[in-house]
């Protein structure tokens, strides 16, 4: 008993694992049981447990008559989106303020010329979404773009902070953009002041628009 719970425990890391690294992303399916099977070299029954387990966890889902997919890349954000699932607007806004304003002013010191192409090129593509009014290109692109300050910010702690918490910062961005007025070049002041390695003026333009919605 003992050497197969340890067969299902390393099923589990390996599947984690794939999940984790992006190998899977969130929303793909991964492959069936047959191809487990082969892909961790144990048996079918391993196999089973070692989804369910994650299924249990909030990683994977069953979907009758068309597989298993996956829900989410860390247990933490599944544990921190529960937690936050009834949260007031106003509370992420607060809490996304703490979190960018300091990976604002760590993506102005720390931008890399590889980084500075990747902002422009966000920044780009989050004012084409506004130019065609495609709503949902707009939060995906808005998104987009402070998950990129975020990871030139260059703190592994802070990233992994921000990405677990990607759920209720996409839900507060969809409800800003639905219930506010957003201008196409609000975040070019942000872009700009990492850009050019201003370190001050990118926490106060993540300041202003945060704030802005919070009335402060």
């Amino acid at each position: 008993m003992a050497r197969r719970t340890g067969l299902i425990d390393v099923a589990v890391e390996a599947l984690r694992a794939r999940i984790s690294s992006g190998e899977w992303p969130v929303g793909s399916r991964i492959p069936p049981e047959p191809a487990l099977v082969e892909l961790l070299g144990v048996g079918r029954n391993t196999v089973r447990e070692a989804v369910q387990s994650l299924v249990h966890a909030g990683l994977l889902e069953r979907r009758q008559g068309s597989g298993t997919y996956v829900l989410s890349a860390s247990e933490m954000a599944v544990s921190m989106g529960r937690q936050i699932a009834d949260a007031r607007q106003r509370d992420v806004v607060e809490v996304r303020r703490a979190l960018e304003m300091e990976a604002a002013r760590l993506a102005a010191r720390r931008r890399t010329s590889t980084d500075v192409a990747e902002l422009l090129a966000h920044r780009d593509a989050r004012a084409e979404a506004y130019r065609r009014n495609d709503l949902d290109a707009m939060v995906s692109t808005d998104l987009t773009l402070h998950r990129a300050v975020v990871r030139t910010a260059a703190n592994p702690v802070l990233a992994s902070m921000y990405e677990n918490l990607l759920d209720a910062i996409g839900e507060n961005i969809r409800f800003n953009f639905v219930t506010d007025v957003h201008a196409h070049d609000q975040h070019d002041g942000l872009v700009d002041a990492i850009v050019s390695g201003d370190a001050r003026r990118a926490a106060e333009e993540t300041s202003l628009y945060l704030s802005a919605l919070l009335d402060d």
